[in-house]
């Protein structure tokens, strides 16, 4: 095998999560040959193209760009065999084509924020939270045919505390992440690390999984327990964020704690003093809302949304 610091190695990915693994490879001296992500893409008031997170940040290191539409295209398929990767690097990046990962000799490594197999899919961080699990991690694996499949490399483990939201979990998974990438690489590349399957951890069909989120997700349903409801709060927070009816309007809800009770009206029931709290009944506890949003209103916390609030 070889040192890590004469790895040749292309890096694929587009948000900020991934742009914390770059830049950990990039500060242990790591030779990025080239960095592959999305292309602009329109977006803020004035819909101008935009970069991507690793765009920016692969600018202000100098790195070589790529940004191809189709990863099929041939002249993206030449440029990237010119490059004579070792190997490849991916991170919250689109679903490769086997003729794209498997062109370096060392093959293509991903990283995932879960502790695979649990958690497959396009949003492990909020789901492991929705689900209320008290941990989770990330995985380092070997990219192959089907998404998130590949044999594994490295796992770390990271609990996930009572009050934790999604935004927190990614801020710690992101850095996790990072470090436990740069030890994989160096394991990895000097002949340390043997992939193993994911099934040695479980039978993959049995475990949770993590599907994209959508807006069906979001909306809250009352009629369940004030820990689901809880858990959906903080496993959305705070994007793209579970969200009720106020009167007809839409409210983005992105902390919340419970206070259980005996006595309850109907699920979904709001109650406020008009002053100091905002409260919405599920079926076994109240839900007092901490930090909210009001269609068409700034993002507040309840007593100063209170303080401005008439309601009907």
């Amino acid at each position: 095998m070889m040192e890590l610091r004469d790895c040749r190695i292309v890096f694929m990915g587009t948000p900020d999560f991934a742009v914390a693994i770059l830049d950990k490879l990039v500060i242990e001296g790591c030779q990025i040959v080239a960095v592959i992500t999305a292309p602009d893409k329109p977006a803020g008031r004035g819909m101008q193209l935009t970069p991507s997170a690793v765009k920016k940040y692969a600018l202000e290191k100098g790195l070589p760009i790529l940004q191809p539409a189709k990863l099929k295209d041939p002249q993206f398929l030449e440029a990237l065999a010119s490059l004579k990767a070792d190997l490849q690097v991916v991170v919250a990046f689109r679903m490769l084509p086997e003729l794209v990962w498997n062109m370096p000799p060392l093959g293509t490594i991903n990283l995932h924020a879960s502790l695979l197999p649990q958690y497959r899919g396009a949003a492990p961080i909020n789901w492991a939270i929705i689900h209320g699990e008290k941990e989770t991690g990330v995985t380092t694996f070997k990219l192959q045919h089907v998404i998130d499949t590949g044999d594994i490399l490295m796992q770390q483990a990271l609990p996930i505390r009572e009050d934790e939201t999604a935004g927190e979990l990614y801020d710690e998974m992101k850095l996790m992440g990072a470090d436990l990438m740069h030890q994989t690489l160096l394991r990895y590349t000097s002949g340390e690390l043997h992939p193993f399957p994911q099934s040695d951890l479980g039978d993959p069909d049995k475990l949770p999984t993590a599907p994209k989120i959508h807006t069906d997700t979001c909306r809250i349903d009352w009629n369940t327990s004030a820990e689901s409801v809880y858990n959906l709060i903080r496993g959305l927070s705070p994007y793209p964020a579970a969200f009720t009816q106020l009167d007809g309007k839409l409210l983005k809800i992105f902390k919340a704690t419970i206070q259980s009770s005996n006595e309850l009206p109907s699920p979904g029931t709001y109650q406020s003093d008009g002053k100091t709290f905002l409260r919405f009944a599920a079926t076994d506890g109240w839900l007092y809302l901490k930090d909210i949003q009001l269609e068409g209103k700034k993002r507040m916390g309840v007593e100063d949304f209170l303080r401005g609030h008439r309601f009907p």
